[in-house]
This record gives C-alpha cells, sequence and structure tokens, in this order.
C-alpha cells in the first residue's frame, strides 16, 4: 500500500492535535480503549466535549500544559493509503522539533486560525517548509465554526497567505476551510460551508499525487554496510547495502564508485522479500556488482555520466539545535552526511535568516539555538553530494558537538554564491 508521511505545524492552540485525532476517530483508526480513556480525561478536566487532540498530547506535561512539546508520531490506513503523521509543536522554541518532524515528509499541513488569520507563526512555519523543500503544502483555516463559516474570512487569509507565500519557493498549495473540532471538512464534507467546492482534507491527502516527488534521474546509492556471509553456502558472496538516496538501480546497469571512480555493472539487488530487477528511492537494499571493487561505508555508487559533486568545501543554510551552546565558527564538530562521517570546521557565517520577515541579517558570527543562517564548511574528507532542492538526502547533513555528542545542527547543502 502507498504510503504518505505528512506534518502538522502552526501556532499555538491552532488546533492542529485536534485535527490529527479527528482524522483518527473520524477513520476509525483507535481503539475503543483509546476513546474511553480520552473521554475519562476529558471528563476529568472539566471539558463538555471528548478531546480529540489527547491522542496525540502524549507526554503528561504536555496534557497539563494543553500544548504540543515534542513531536508526536501516529499512524493510521484508509483503503488508499497508509499515512505516517508527525504532529509537530508550534511553540516558537521548539522551531528545531518541528524542523525535525517536517524534515522528511511529503506533504505538510499549515493550520490558520480563522479568529487570527496570518499570524508571524504562520510566516516561520512556512518558510520553514519551504527551506526544507517539502514537494506539498495543505493550508487549514481552522475554527471556521467560530467565525460563522464566513466565506469571506476563508478568503481573506488566503489572499494574505498568498501575497507572503509569493516570496517562498512553494510547489504545491491547496487551501481548505475546516473546523477540527466540529469535523468540517476533516474527512467527511461540511454542510455549514456549502459555498466551498473542494475535497475534504482525508480525501485531498488519499489522491495528491506523490510520485513525482522522489528524483529517480540521478542515481545515488549510499554503501551503508559491506556484506559479507563467509558461509559455506555463500562462499563468494559480497553485497553492498543502503538505501536508494535517488534514480532507479537496473541489473545490468553499468555503475560508478565514488571516490574511487571505479566501475561494474550490477548482477543483482537483493530486497527484504528476495531478488528484484530494480530498486527505487527509498527501498533499502543489497546490490551485487561484477567486480571485486574496495568498497567501504560511506562511498557511493552512481552512474559513471551523472555523478553528484564532490567537494571539502561547502556551504549551507544551517538550523542550530543545541540549547547548551552557539555555533562557534572555528570549533572542529563531527559531520554525518548519508552514511559518511567525518570532522568539519563552520569557516564563516554569511547571513542570519530573519524566519519573520524574510531578511538577511548580515555581520553576526554566531547562531544560538533555533536561528538558521547561511554558512561555509569546511570537512576533513570529500563528501559526495547534491544540491539539497535536487535530493533531499544527498542533500542534507547533521552536525554533532564531539564533546557532548548532542546534535548541534542540521543543514542543507546549497550551490555557493556566485
Amino acid at each position: 500500500m502507498e504510503r504518505l508521511r505528512f506534518a502538522t505545524v502552526g501556532s499555538v492552540d491552532d488546533g492542529k492535535s485536534t485535527l490529527i485525532g479527528r482524522l483518527l476517530y473520524d477513520s476509525k483508526s483507535i481503539f475503543e480503549d483509546q476513546l474511553e480513556h480520552i473521554e475519562a480525561v476529558s471528563k476529568r478536566r472539566g471539558d463538555d466535549y471528548v478531546d480529540l487532540s489527547l491522542l496525540t498530547d502524549g507526554l503528561r506535561a504536555e496534557r497539563e500544559q494543553g500544548i504540543t512539546i515534542d513531536v508526536a508520531y501516529r499512524y493510521f490506513a484508509t483503503p488508499k493509503r497508509s499515512f505516517i503523521i508527525a504532529d509537530c509543536p508550534g511553540h516558537i522554541q521548539y522551531t528545531r522539533n518541528m524542523i525535525t518532524g517536517a524534515s522528511n515528509v511529503d506533504l505538510a499541513i499549515v493550520l490558520i486560525d480563522a479568529r487570527t488569520g496570518v499570524i508571524e507563526q504562520t510566516r516561520r512555519h512556512s518558510l520553514l517548509v519551504s527551506l526544507l523543500g517539502v514537494p506539498h503544502l495543505v493550508i487549514c483555516v481552522n475554527k471556521m465554526d467560530l467565525v460563522g463559516y464566513d466565506q469571506e474570512v476563508f478568503s481573506n487569509i488566503r489572499a494574505e497567505f498568498e501575497e507572503f507565500a509569493s516570496r517562498l519557493d512553494l510547489q504545491d498549495v491547496t487551501f481548505l476551510p475546516i473546523s477540527a473540532l466540529a469535523g468540517d471538512n476533516c474527512v467527511t464534507r461540511s454542510t455549514n460551508m456549502p459555498w466551498f467546492e473542494g475535497p475534504t482534507l482525508l480525501h485531498h491527502l488519499e489522491n495528491v499525487y506523490t510520485a513525482s516527488d522522489d528524483n529517480r534521474i540521478d542515481t545515488r546509492f549510499p554503501v551503508q554496510f559491506v556484506i559479507r556471509p563467509q558461509r559455506a553456502d555463500f562462499p563468494d558472496y559480497r553485497g553492498y547495502a543502503g538505501r536508494v538516496a535517488g534514480g532507479v538501480f537496473r541489473v545490468g546497469d553499468e555503475v560508478m564508485v565514488l571516490p574511487s571512480g571505479l566501475t561494474s555493472t550490477i548482477t543483482g539487488i537483493d530486497s527484504p522479500i528476495g531478488p528484484v530487477v530494480e530498486a527505487t528511492p527509498g527501498q533499502a537494499v543489497t546490490v551485487l556488482l561484477a567486480d571485486d571493487l574496495s568498497i567501504t561505508r560511506g562511498d557511493m555508487i552512481c552512474r559513471p555520466n551523472n555523478r553528484p559533486r564532490v567537494s571539502q568545501e561547502l556551504e549551507a543554510m544551517l538550523c542550530w539545535m543545541d540549547d547548551t551552546a552557539p555555533l562557534q565558527p572555528g570549533k572542529i564538530y563531527s559531520i554525518k552526511h548519508t552514511t559518511k562521517v567525518a570532522r568539519t570546521k563552520i569557516n564563516e557565517v554569511l547571513y542570519r535568516l530573519n524566519i519573520s520577515t524574510l531578511s538577511r541579517e548580515t555581520g553576526v558570527n554566531q547562531l544560538t539555538m533555533n536561528e538558521i543562517g547561511r554558512v561555509t564548511l569546511h570537512t576533513t574528507a570529500p563528501l559526495l553530494f547534491d544540491d539539497y532542492h535536487q535530493n533531499r538526502t544527498t542533500g542534507c547533513f547533521i552536525i554533532v558537538d564531539e564533546e557532548t555528542g548532542q546534535t548541534a545542527g542540521a543543514g542543507m547543502l546549497l550551490s555557493p554564491r556566485t
């Protein structure tokens, strides 16, 4: 069954957790004991309705405060698709959590409170979705029941968002008026908004076209592990395991291994269900080659005439996540990129991005937690990479503080400015 990964983002109390709870409840994807539990909790808190947000606000602290702190993941399925949901926090101090939750999704849902319209957090989260290269965006104008299901309110919010979004790199944007609390246009069509002729949210999630989202042109296979069973029944088996990061690999294809530049031919592709004739983006497979080459973890298999960039001098947008220390240019960190680990030094902060106004702030020499900036890096070993907007897998990396072992930053590799 085809799978869709999506994230919900928006400001605090815009109804993200309630929306997910509504999707789970109306699609009959929760157990009876779960429903009984949230009914009891809602009654104990004095609510006169079943608080569906409790299905995702799993931490006790979140339930007591009524906010989402960490990224909560939930799973459900319909006859058409299975879904992985990332419910991201709305508070500005949890921007790093939102970036983590939305970094590998196919679609993002940005909720806007119909009473307040487009606010700073709306712009902030939309910018982050744009930077992360999320292919599809749904703007859900929520709490339409609290504005009398007024079409003009919806139209004004849409126009305001479109004016702001014109400065962002957003490819596919859909607008939906909903009420997560009442269920309007979530799973079933609302009779309160006959003026809206678009789909319900679930119908859109089931039918949004994602087949063209993966990069099937640039073949990339970072080697994660070399498999040599050394068993009597497999005396000559030598396979290279990993996950396809781009393109399509087929038995019989001529390939090149980087950084050595040696070439060979694919003689077999093994998958968890047995041998296959081709492997597509996202598949975990083991590739067999005709020649016994020297290949190790961190190498990359590609096509001879379609290679990634190779460099030790890099430029990237970097989100700083360390709450104990700011980014320090000149300090040595570890960098993890695909399956390769090296050491790196941030040479310079070119500018810090004001994610509320989209302005570039120059003259800064550090980034603190949740700040985003464009930086230059030098690595101790060449990285095999693509521009992030060309390939989200080979274009991203994380930085680790070697002293604490904590993930300090996450970055998106870009072409150098000219």
